[in-house]
């Protein structure tokens, strides 16, 4: 079974324990053709129930539980039997996590936070990995196989910009739901007000910020730039 060319779309179980973020990876996998949302799980003896009641092909699993870790889980399932692989959801950046979970079904790590594009970017890889199927003719044929999994390089950011401060300020965006000014952000980043600001301008100009007029008693509306779950 495979993810395209009219074969019953692959069944993900949403493993996360925050339901905002599982509501938004419950969205993103609904968007990408060939897969479909077989349910959403926000501890780790719910994914277990889950897995019971019918078959998942995949599982988007965060790795922070609040009743288990997720590395844990996926051993669990592994030592039952149950044959789903694992795309790891984590904030996470311990590389002997990610050799662990190697062995235990983890095909791809997503880390936090991503983009739609990002999960969708994995998404269809797997499919592709999926989708290989007979024997192969040689060892470059496996090999072809197994670069599925393998994503491309980041694309650049403009020029100017950093991945370590984008994704700080990323964060501080995030944590904060009522939304925070160029300044505001300036200040809880350790950044320049007109550096916060390009970075936020980048986040709305890649559909994973929105900015809106915040007016006050005097003087000139300030900017006010909120985090939201799709990008546009």
């Amino acid at each position: 079974m495979t993810g395209g060319g009219g074969a019953a779309p692959l069944r993900v179980l949403v493993v996360e324990d925050d339901p905002v973020a599982a509501d938004a990876h419950v969205l993103y996998v609904g968007r990408v053709p060939g897969f479909t949302v077989a349910g959403t799980a926000h501890t780790g003896a719910e994914a277990r129930r889950a897995l019971e009641r019918g078959p998942v092909d995949l599982l988007l699993l965060d790795l922070h539980l609040p009743d288990m870790h997720g590395l844990h889980l996926a051993r669990t399932l592994r030592a039952a039997g149950h044959p789903a692989d694992v795309i790891a959801v984590t904030s996470a950046r311990d590389l002997a996590v990610v050799r662990e979970g190697v062995s235990l079904g983890v095909v791809q790590y997503v880390l936090k936070p991503f983009t739609f594009g990002t999960l969708r970017e994995r998404l269809v890889r797997y499919a592709e990995f999926r989708a290989a199927a007979g024997e192969a003719s040689g060892q470059a044929e496996v090999d072809r196989a197994l670069a599925a999994l393998r994503a491309p390089g980041p694309a650049a950011l403009p020029k100017g910009l950093s991945a370590p401060t984008l994704e700080r300020v990323t964060v501080t965006l995030r944590d904060c739901p009522a939304g925070l000014t160029a300044a505001r952000a300036a200040e809880a980043t350790g950044l320049s007000r007109i550096t916060a600001r390009r970075y936020l301008e980048h986040l709305v100009d890649t559909g994973r910020a929105a900015r809106s007029p915040r007016y006050g008693t005097v003087g000139r509306p300030e900017l006010q730039y909120r985090w939201v779950r799709e990008p546009r």
